[in-house]
């Protein structure tokens, strides 16, 4: 057997031994989470996280290995900058063996707001379909250092296992429907997008503002971007400009 196959199956059998495997078969949310946990098993990873992108190429959707790493995931989105954003937009891995390094100045907020949460390194492998990225799978270390050439291997063989998952997710979606658990996921974007429009008419600014107070609320009080949105839903939070 080749070493990419050995990779393959390897993974394979790990995200078996991942909890949840026959739980609801067909669920592409539960699917992603076993593979971030097979994932950070596999490259004893602090935790691994997998974000998809919408058919109109922006966030849709955040699962991870853990809660803690579900905050890590979500967290680039809420500050805006970060490896899985680049990734994301360039369709190339990011590999960060050292956030207290250059990625003070790639993204000075990110970088201080990980390493508060003991992230010392972190990696983004986007999910490559064809020349168009659908998603990244980030890994985050507890330590600096960077990936020898079999965890970056493994890395992208994960990747490519997520990117099906997705892919396969979307084409048995009907049509104007989202694959099979993304909608209760609590990554899910949807929330956030109903929060900007509740956020936009409570302040009367732009949807481009709505999204930055939401995501500085968040940030304030350390909280994930899409839990605020969820408040902000159901309207337990509100943004009224008497209020800020």
């Amino acid at each position: 057997m080749s070493a990419a196959a050995d990779r393959w199956a390897r993974a394979h059998e790990l995200i078996a031994e991942q909890p949840g495997q026959a739980d609801r078969p067909g669920n592409v949310a539960d699917a992603l989470r076993r593979i971030c946990g097979a994932t950070a098993t596999a490259l004893t990873a602090s935790g691994v996280g997998v974000s998809v992108v919408t058919g109109e190429g922006e966030w849709g959707l955040a699962i991870a290995s853990s809660p803690a790493s579900q905050l890590l995931e979500e967290l680039q989105f809420t500050l805006g900058e970060g490896p899985c954003m680049d990734a994301m937009a360039t369709g190339r891995p990011v590999l960060v063996a050292d956030v207290a390094g250059d990625a003070t100045d790639r993204w000075p907020i990110y970088s201080s707001a990980v390493r508060e949460r003991g992230v010392r390194s972190v990696f983004a492998f986007p999910l490559l379909a064809g020349s168009a990225s659908v998603g990244v799978l980030d890994v985050f270390r507890g330590r600096p250092g960077a990936m020898d050439e079999e965890d970056v291997a493994q890395s992208l063989t994960f990747a490519a296992i997520a990117r099906t998952a997705v892919l396969d997710g979307q084409h048995e979606a009907s049509v104007d429907d989202v694959p099979d658990g993304f909608d209760e996921s609590p990554g899910y974007r949807t929330e956030v997008f109903q929060a900007q429009g509740m956020v936009m008419v409570q302040l009367g600014v732009t949807l481009a503002e709505a999204l930055l107070r939401l995501r500085a609320h968040a940030y304030a009080n350390e909280r994930t971007l899409a839990d605020v949105a969820r408040d902000v839903v159901a309207r337990t939070v509100r943004f009224d400009r008497e209020q800020q």
